[in-house]
């Protein structure tokens, strides 16, 4: 963890906070929420040591970036903005791009828009997805799913609100680490669908929740609210939905995200080959949402492995 460099560049009026490690190609890691660039770690220093340039930055408002003056107002176009101008900022023309759950619809959303600097693609937790209010069933889920729940403003400040970080932050990653998606009753919120005395996940340890706390202690949940929750019926601005790169989705067998909106039948049918011909699957038996940090050993081999048979054209 040392040897991971930490930067902050200019980027549309924001410092945005940059991680970085190693030299060669260059590997561009995006974060979802509760993640930052910390959840990257293990596979940063991975990829640096097979001979590539590891770069993962946090997404303005989140983490040691910037808040944008109106977090209510940001939108997934802004963080495929902000990466584009991260990229030419540092030179790099093409990028192998990996993203976890949101991140990897930023990744989708970047090779729409940006095909020409994309090599090739990874995304964890989430396969390429329709946007808008015709792919986002809200009649077919349960009322208290927390997507549904954390879109209306002010709730989840509320319910977050009752606790300090550090624990929502343990709340979240233990919620997330089930197979069943997180659904309040009508008298709950989401908080409180963990008992406090339920322990972390094995595979995450106090410090790492450390690092996350310390992280949103200076972010706050101001924009990782927004975004991915309340920008989440945004559309990808553009006609043709099919991406070129060739792509690799790691899913945990356990994820819970399988059972949001048909996933399951979506990406086991290759219905998502309609919009990513170019795509293989893998799942990783056990894995849960959070499969990177879970076996990190599985998904660095999985992630090398694809990444060395498309590094020729950097």
């Amino acid at each position: 963890m040392d040897k991971i460099q930490h930067s902050f560049l200019d980027v549309r009026g924001l410092k945005l906070h940059i991680a970085e490690i190693g030299t060669g190609p260059a590997v561009v890691f995006l974060h979802c929420f509760p993640e930052i660039w910390y959840s990257w770690r293990h596979q940063m220093i991975a990829v640096a040591e097979s001979g590539f340039r590891a770069i993962s930055p946090d997404f303005r408002g989140y983490g040691l970036s910037e808040q944008p003056k109106e977090p209510e107002k940001t939108t997934f176009k802004d963080l495929v903005d902000d990466l584009l101008v991260i990229l030419d900022k540092l030179n790099i023309p093409k990028i192998l791009l990996v993203g976890k759950d949101f991140g990897a619809r930023v990744v989708f959303h970047f090779a729409l828009f940006h095909p020409e600097r994309v090599e090739a693609i990874v995304t964890l937790g989430v396969p390429f997805i329709l946007t808008g209010p015709e792919a986002f069933p809200r009649d077919s889920l349960p009322k208290g799913f927390y997507m549904l729940r954390w879109q209306e403003p002010g709730r989840a400040e509320k319910d977050f609100g009752r606790f300090d970080v550090k624990t929502v932050v343990k709340n979240i990653y233990i919620l997330f680490s089930g197979s069943e998606l997180p659904c309040a009753e009508e008298n709950q919120e989401i908080m409180d669908l963990v008992d406090p005395s339920t322990p972390l996940p094995t595979w995450f340890t106090e410090q790492d929740l450390q690092e996350y706390a310390a992280l949103y202690e200076n972010s706050s949940f101001k924009t990782a609210l927004q975004v991915p929750y309340r920008a989440w019926l945004e559309d990808y601005g553009i006609n043709e939905l099919k991406v070129k790169a060739p792509s690799l989705l790691i899913m945990g067998e356990e994820d819970y995200a399988l059972k949001f909106g048909g996933f399951h039948n979506y990406i086991k049918s290759g219905i998502v080959k309609n919009y990513v011909p170019d795509l293989e699957t893998i799942f990783v038996p056990q894995g849960t949402h959070f499969v990177q940090e879970q076996f990190p050993d599985k998904v660095n081999n999985l992630l090398i492995t694809f990444l060395n048979k498309h590094k020729l054209h950097l």
